[in-house]
């Protein structure tokens, strides 16, 4: 049988444990991580209007690119099809790392949701459990981040960035939405650890 027990910090660790979770993995996902130099698209032969520059973005795994001939005029979508073909080492570890953050991230907002009527799981407090994972989860996502820049140097980056692009140092590219979702959601987790860890 279920007895209720809701707090209004044990809701509010919920709703943030769901959110962050939910954040990390849109960030993970999205091809906004560096946004490339402005490019203009080649104009087609029977065009007589020049095309307006636009800016590729590229994700850790994918990236998006102005296709003209298309109906659409963006093309998004994963550039490795594979594991290996990620743009660099860097970029693997930072995927590794990131993946296993938001799992446990995820693992921790599915748990966080059974709070709200069991208070331990085989004698040990489901809070205790949770901020473990969320402390685990939060240097896997720290590790990732503090990675991620390193792999600025491969030639995938320099083919969008310039030949200026090196670790740490991102080029003529600026940091896209998604980066700085990704550390404003880790961030937020470690926030959300200490509220968990207090009181």
């Amino acid at each position: 049988m279920c007895h209720v027990i809701v707090t209004c910090r044990s809701m509010l660790w919920t709703l943030l444990s769901i959110v962050v979770a939910f954040g990390e993995l849109i960030a993970f996902m999205s091809t906004d991580w560096l946004v490339g130099s402005p490019r203009v698209p080649e104009a087609k032969l029977d065009s007589h209007i020049s095309p307006e520059p636009y800016r590729p973005t590229l994700g850790i795994y994918g990236r998006c690119i102005k296709v003209t001939g298309f109906r659409r005029d963006v093309l998004c979508g994963p550039y490795a099809v594979h594991f290996g073909e990620i743009a660099s080492g860097f970029w693997q570890a930072t995927s590794i790392f990131l993946a296993a953050g938001i799992l446990l991230l995820c693992a921790v907002a599915f748990i966080s949701v059974f709070t709200m009527c069991f208070q331990s799981i085989m004698k040990k407090s489901i809070f205790n459990v949770c901020g473990l994972l969320q402390g685990i989860a939060g240097l896997f996502l720290i590790l990732g981040l503090m990675l991620y820049p390193a792999g600025w140097g491969s030639d995938k980056v320099v083919t969008y960035c310039g030949t200026e692009a090196s670790p740490y140092k991102p080029g003529m590219c600026s940091l896209g939405w998604a980066f700085y979702t990704a550390i404003g959601g880790t961030r937020a987790h470690l926030h959300l650890r200490s509220l968990l860890c207090t009181g």
